[in-house]
């Protein structure tokens, strides 16, 4: 894993890069931001969605939720990117449209509507 940082409006982003998934436990998503916090000097995280397992888009796993709780407690915002078009659970994209009204939690397409919504 690699961290790429990305700062505009004066605020600092990290970009997570990895030839493998990074998102496997929810303790390993708080390794990254932990790791973010430490390294980079941010709680703000950038991450693509083929980083994270698979589980965490089936929110009857739990997962999702376990790790934006940990996030939300340890006072970390995130920015998850990619095609959600593949998913067709409206539980999902209910998940998807409520987490995109707030601050902590967005779900955009793009790593540059990723920066865009940490940043503003």
């Amino acid at each position: 894993m690699t961290i790429q940082t990305v700062e505009q409006n004066n605020i600092l982003c990290a970009v997570i890069n990895s030839d493998e998934k990074v998102f496997t436990d929810a303790q390993s998503a708080l390794d990254v931001l932990m790791t973010a916090k430490y390294d980079v000097g941010t709680k703000n995280i950038i991450i693509d969605k083929k980083l994270i397992v698979d589980d965490f888009f089936i929110l009857s796993t739990g997962l999702a939720g376990e790790i934006l709780q940990k996030y939300t407690n340890y006072g970390g915002r995130i920015a998850i990117y990619g095609d959600y078009s593949r998913y067709t659970s409206k539980p999902l994209r209910d998940f998807i449209y409520e987490s995109n009204k707030g601050k902590s939690v967005s779900f955009v397409a793009t790593k540059e509507e990723a920066i865009e919504m940490l940043t503003k």
